[in-house]
Order: C-alpha cells, then structure tokens, then sequence
C-alpha cells in the first residue's frame, strides 16, 4: 500500500472538472435519493486525507461518517484482507462456519462493556444491528414495547426508521412504520427547559415517569440509546442520566439497548462511550468503526438474553462474511498496538480549545461538545436557541470549498461534526482547525 503523501494540496477548484464529468455519469446512472455531502471523486486516502480525480488531496474531518478511524487503508487491515481473499471470500457462515467470525465474536466479548457472559451475532450494518437487537430482546422478555428518543438515529430500514426522530431526509413519506415505538424526550442540556442543571436534575425522572405512565413497565421490551446521539447532533446526555437509565431498565426487567454505533471503537477515547460512567448495557450495537470500512456489523449482549432465540431465529446470508470479519481483526489490532483511545483523548485535548476560542469570538456558536474525537459545534441565532441551518451550511460549503471534508447533522441541520480518523496526523488536524475558523470569519458577519 502506497500512503498517499499527508498535506492539503488543491490544484483545481472544488470539485475540478474530473469529478465533474463523473458527476454527469452519476446523475444519468445514480438514483436521485442518495446524496452526497461533498462532490468529488476518490482516488486515494488513508491517514488524514483524501485525494479526487482531479489530483486535490484534501483533510478528512468525516472518516466516511465515524467508520475509518484506523485509517482508510490501514496496513494491518489491508494484509488480513488481502490473505482472506485469497483463500474464500464467501460461504455462508450459516452453512460452513469459518474461525474469523468466531474471533471476532471473542474480541467484542473482552472488549464490549462488563465482565459477563456475552454472545454475539454479526450482520451487515449498524440498522441490521438494531434491528436485531430489537428483535433478541422481544424474544428474551415476551414484550413488546420498544422505547427510543428524540434527537435519535438509528437506522434506515422500517423498524429503525421508526426508532429514528428526524423526518426529513430519513422518514419523508416513507411510512407506514413499524408500531410498538414509543419516543421519550432526550436529555439534551442546550435545549432542555431551564437549561442544562435543570437537564441534569431532571431528565432522568421525566423520562421514568412518563415511560410509566404512557407505556407501563413490564410492557417495555428494550430502551435503545446513543451513549452520544450521532446524526442528532452529538448530543451528550449530562453526567448520570446513562447510568440512572440503565438502572431503571435492570429494576424493572427491560432490556438496556446502547447503540455504539458511531461512539463504539475508541472514537469517543475509551473503547466504547458507556465506558465512560461504567454503564454496562445488556446489549450493544456495533457498527461503523469495527471493520476500517468494510461492512460489519453485530450484536453483543448477555448471554443468557442473546442465547433466548432458537437456532435459525438470528442470521443472515452475508452477516459475518469472512473477509469483513479478517477486516475487524485487523482494525481491533490496529486500535491496540496505536492505542487509538488514546489518540482520540489526544485529538480532543486539542479540538476543544481552540473550538471553545472559536465560540467566544463568534455568538452564532450556541455550544461545543463531544468526547475524544467526537466533537461539533452547534450554531443558533445569536443570543436565541433558534437553529441557523443556513450559516451552518456556508460554514461547510466554505471548508470544502477550502479542501476540508467536513459534515452537517443535526435533528435542525444546524450542527458543524468533526470526526477525524485516529491516525491524523496534529499538523493536519492543526490546519483543518485553521480552516473552520477561517470559514466562521469569512462567513459570519
């Protein structure tokens, strides 16, 4: 593998004629409803960059939303593919099993949360996990009431779409969707009434009580949660609200669902984001950054609830496909020998200062948060709490513009994430820093 060299460099406008030209073909062949959030065409990446058609290496903020944390050719990623596709690259692993899909399931076992028993099911992606999860803990509890909230992302498919809160691009018209789900008020400091003590003192109980009186416990199946909601906005619940919920849910015999799937894989800067109060989910949905970019997902969780469904209930004919699972093997191993939970606790120490200056000189910025490498900044009408999707947007457009790849989320789309892989280089991150405040001064007025 040849490292593309680690600096920006644009020889053309953003996006150059190339990719131009690839974009003709893709509107005559693509359908119309997958989008793109930035316009050019990859030839390379790996490390920090990304470099298109037209020969522009740009800094990569995005690592294709949270998934090439190790990089987008990691070296140990690449060889464990490469000796995996030589040898199958397909049997089924319902039909003739294969050791790669048992050792990934023995690595989420010692690294997922707790110290328990766990089972775990591969599948193909994060809304597959969810799904599933959702499916193991009907089964384990007789129950069927699903509770979610708002802010959450959680998938595509007609169950996760809704789990899902945001209607637009994600459930438009797209209905109807499955029953049975019950959406509870996220424990969000900026917007919550009173603001984030009032947040903190009282999330908690408002969403026991109203989950009692609107539900009623022993009809509640699962919680599913984002430890740190991801398209919703990077929301970070406040210090205890995690803890408190999974304690509600072990009293009353409901399965605790933590969706890891954009926090999971040392993103955050612990192996998973419940690692950070201790909470230890009985289930957990992973995704993402499991396999540097190639697809796999899973389901980890208890062994006694996981083992609940009969043989044949779990599966899939791609879920585990052998060369994803070499993928995962070589990215975990990446995450140990680079201690990239560590990297992500550096990339935080040095993103936050200069995102919390970034706000002092400009009131559009209503708050930064995040964890690690985790990180965004949410923009309001100054002195309001009212979103400003438009300068969000002009924000953005301005770093790619300038060749930085960065990416929008938000329930209001008005929230900048930054979620750079691991392995980016400080210089680049420096210079990308650079960029998004030379973005908000051009742009804000």
């Amino acid at each position: 593998m040849i490292m593309p060299e680690q600096r920006r460099r644009l020889v053309t406008e953003i996006p150059g004629p190339v990719s131009r030209e690839l974009l003709a073909r893709r509107a005559s062949a693509v359908a119309r409803g997958v989008s793109n959030m930035l316009p050019v065409f990859v030839t390379d990446a790996g490390g920090g960059v990304i470099v298109d058609a037209d020969g522009n290496s740009l800094i990569d903020f995005g690592s294709g939303i949270a998934v090439v944390s190790v990089g987008n050719a990691a070296p140990r990623v690449a060889a464990r593919v490469t000796e995996q596709v030589s040898r199958f690259t397909h049997t089924c692993f319902m039909v003739t099993p294969y050791e790669g899909y048992v050792a990934v399931c023995e690595e989420l076992a010692a690294r997922t949360p707790g110290d328990h028993e766990k089972r775990s099911a591969l599948f193909n992606s994060g809304a597959e996990a969810v799904e599933n999860a959702v499916k193991i803990a009907r089964h384990a509890t007789r129950r069927q009431a699903v509770v979610a909230f708002d802010h959450a992302y959680h998938g595509r498919t007609n169950l996760t779409m809704a789990l899902t809160a945001k209607n637009m691009p994600y459930k438009d018209k797209f209905g109807p969707f499955a029953g049975e789900v019950y959406r509870m008020p996220m424990a969000y400091p900026l917007r919550w009434p009173g603001g984030p003590d009032a947040c903190a003192a009282q999330a908690l109980e408002v969403v026991k009580s109203l989950i009692h009186a609107q539900v009623g416990e022993d009809n509640v199946a699962a919680v599913i949660i984002e430890p740190i909601q991801g398209e919703g906005g990077f929301v970070v619940p406040p210090d205890g609200f995690l803890p408190g919920l999974a304690s509600f849910c072990r009293d009353n015999g409901i399965v605790f669902i933590a969706d890891e799937i954009q926090t999971g894989f040392c993103r955050t800067g612990d192996w998973f984001a419940c690692d950070h109060e201790g909470v230890v989910p009985d289930l957990v949905t992973t995704a993402k950054g499991i396999a540097g970019g190639l697809p796999l997902a899973a389901v980890t969780g208890r062994a006694g609830i996981m083992d609940s469904v009969h043989s044949g209930g779990l599966g899939g004919t791609y879920g585990g496909n052998p060369v994803a699972c070499a993928a995962a093997l070589g990215a975990i191993e990446t995450m140990e020998a680079e201690d990239l939970a560590g990297r992500a606790r550096r990339i935080g120490e040095i993103m936050l200062p200069r995102l919390h200056k970034l706000a002092s000189a400009h009131p559009v910025i209503a708050d930064v948060r995040g964890r690690g490498a985790m990180l965004a900044v949410e923009l309001c009408r100054p002195g309001t709490l009212e979103p400003d999707p438009v300068t969000t947007s002009a924000v953005s457009a301005f770093c790619h513009r300038a060749g930085l790849v960065t990416l929008t989320c938000g329930t209001f789309g008005n929230v900048i994430r930054f979620l750079p892989p691991l392995v980016i280089g400080e210089d680049l991150l420096d210079e990308g820093l650079s960029i998004v405040e030379d973005a908000f001064a051009s742009v804000v007025s």
